[in-house]
């Protein structure tokens, strides 16, 4: 059983017997001597999509989940839906894109350790990879001229994702982009 305190960005829990994910932290200490350290959370219902906001002492303890993990891999998108199959049995699950709104923009066909949350027979989200690599199919030219710092640009990638890379970046390179933060990490 994790405490409030072990809790990070995409860990599954139970709240009520219902499977959540923390979708936002913030962590506040107080500046008082004996104050605790309060962890102010956003969790997201995977069976009904709503969300809570809450506020949890370091040492408050939240139930693990209880769930299966199936990998998955994207098949193809459907009418507002994207279409994964097992990797083992072939069978396949759909989830509608509003359901997955932000992990639609790491999504493509060969991106792998996808995994399913699965519970009584029903997909409730999917579980991406760390990093994962992405194309670029717009970006502007690099600005002539000798610069003191490192400056950036935005990158558009094949998703529709806008990431900010560095100035020599040009069309069609292959980024690494952390799936957590959707921030680019460096050249594939």
């Amino acid at each position: 059983m994790p405490k409030a305190s072990d809790l990070k960005r995409g860990s599954y829990l139970e709240i009520d017997g219902i499977p959540h994910v923390v979708e936002d932290l913030k962590i506040s200490t107080p500046t008082a001597r004996g104050g605790t350290s309060l962890y102010r959370f956003r969790f997201r219902n995977l069976q009904t999509k709503g969300k809570i906001d809450k506020t949890h002492k370091g040492d408050d303890m939240f139930k693990d989940a209880n769930f299966t993990k199936k990998e998955v891999q994207f098949s193809y998108e459907d009418q507002g839906s994207y279409v994964f199959m097992d990797v083992e049995d072939y069978s396949e699950f759909s989830m509608m894109i509003e359901d997955i709104e932000y992990e639609k923009n790491f999504i493509t066909e060969d991106v792998e350790g996808i995994k399913a949350l699965i519970q009584d027979g029903q997909i409730l989200a999917v579980e991406l990879p760390a990093v994962v690599e992405l194309e670029i199919v717009r970006c502007d030219p690099a600005a002539r001229g000798n610069s003191a710092t490192a400056r950036t640009k935005p990158a558009t990638l094949v998703t529709g994702w806008v990431v900010q890379v560095p100035e020599y970046m040009e069309n069609h390179e292959i980024l690494r982009v952390d799936t957590r933060t959707g921030e680019f990490l460096s050249k594939a």
